[in-house]
């Protein structure tokens, strides 16, 4: 290799050991920052307060004075979100109530969204005696009156028919205002309605397909007629059978004469003799009791009570005294045609239960609380 060719390959090969000058000003950079930053990091480990069993609740509340300031206005905004909420709640329900009060005692409102608000909240609509009388009593008698009239008479209640309506409305609060005066006859006296009766007469109103003969027929007559559910005419009913067993059990004149009649036909006295004598039914005790046509099954002018226990005897048969809510009756088969039954009866009327609640109303006369 000549002279030449040597200084080209030496001057091409690196230089071990020899950091170029840029590079080592870069680390000499890189090495400075580096130092800086331990530097900084000692310093203020250095300035740290030192945390021991003396200052640790000075140092407490440092920390927490520090948060205070975020805290307390998360509070603030939120107090002012719950007053705001209350108030807003507060003149709701007060408007409500303004709008209640006004639909049911100064527009005598009779609306389903006035009856159902008065169903879950018990404004009154009178005191009988010491027992206050509920609005939605009233609503619910009243309501299923106008039903009847305005759908199956036809009559225009808010119109021409309105005198109606009016009468309606007087004879409805008269009637919860009497229901009440029932219930403290009935709580005095011990006497009660159970769901079994109640479940009896629907029974024989079925089997006599009085209102019809099933579950679903009966419902159907309810909602027709007076816009009745079947827990409705349960309520109905049990109101009716209370005031009828109030009646019948304080009337115990009416009683002992019934069960004196029975004795003495138990002991061989004619029947039309005695129901000549005692019967208070004018039309059939001048002919020993006879009524005037052979009764059905389904016969509407009795009593159910009666036809059932007609049917239930044998020809020349007297039944028990039967209550028929109005009447104590005493029956007698006296033959069977076909289907159809030749009867008598001894009549005794009960008194009417106004015996019993005029003198309560007297001595403790009733609040209305609307102008009808």
């Amino acid at each position: 290799m000549n002279n030449k060719l040597k200084k080209v390959v030496k001057k091409a090969k690196p230089s071990v050991g020899r950091v170029p000058a840029a590079i080592k000003g870069r680390l000499s950079s890189v090495g400075r920052r580096r130092k800086n930053r331990e530097e900084a990091t000692a310093e203020a480990l250095q300035t740290l307060p030192r945390i021991t069993n003396d200052t640790v609740a000075e140092h407490r509340e440092q920390v927490l004075s520090s948060a205070r300031k975020y805290i307390y206005p998360l509070q603030h905004s939120k107090n002012r979100i719950i007053k705001i909420s209350t108030s807003l709640f507060v003149v709701a329900v007060v408007v409500f109530f303004a709008y209640c009060g006004v639909a049911l005692y100064k527009l005598h409102s009779t609306s389903t969204f006035v009856y159902e608000v008065s169903r879950v909240i018990p404004f009154p609509v009178a005191k009988a005696g010491p027992r206050w009388v509920a609005y939605e009593n009233y609503l619910f008698e009243l309501r299923h009156l106008t039903h009847y009239y305005e759908v199956q008479q036809k009559e225009d209640l808010d119109g021409k028919d309105k005198p109606h309506l009016d009468a309606l409305r007087k004879d409805s609060l008269q009637k919860v205002i009497d229901d009440a005066y029932v219930k403290q006859l009935a709580e005095k006296n011990n006497i009660s309605i159970s769901n079994r009766e109640v479940n009896d007469q629907i029974a024989l109103v079925k089997a006599q397909n009085r209102l019809g003969s099933t579950d679903q027929m009966l419902s159907d007559v309810l909602k027709q007629f007076w816009g009745w559910s079947i827990s409705d005419f349960r309520r109905e009913l049990k109101t009716q059978l209370l005031s009828q067993k109030v009646a019948s059990e304080l009337d115990t004149a009416t009683q002992a004469r019934a069960n004196n009649t029975l004795a003495e036909l138990q002991a061989g006295k004619d029947f039309g003799t005695l129901a000549s004598q005692m019967s208070d039914d004018t039309v059939t005790k001048v002919n020993g009791g006879q009524y005037g046509a052979p009764i059905s099954k389904n016969n509407r002018d009795v009593s159910p009570q009666v036809v059932d226990a007609l049917f239930k005897l044998q020809p020349g048969q007297t039944s028990a005294v039967i209550n028929t809510g109005y009447t104590l009756e005493i029956v007698k088969n006296i033959a069977v045609t076909d289907d159809k039954v030749q009867a008598a009866h001894i009549s005794f009327q009960i008194k009417a239960i106004s015996n019993y609640i005029d003198p309560l109303e007297k001595d403790k006369p009733p609040k209305r609380f609307i102008s009808l």
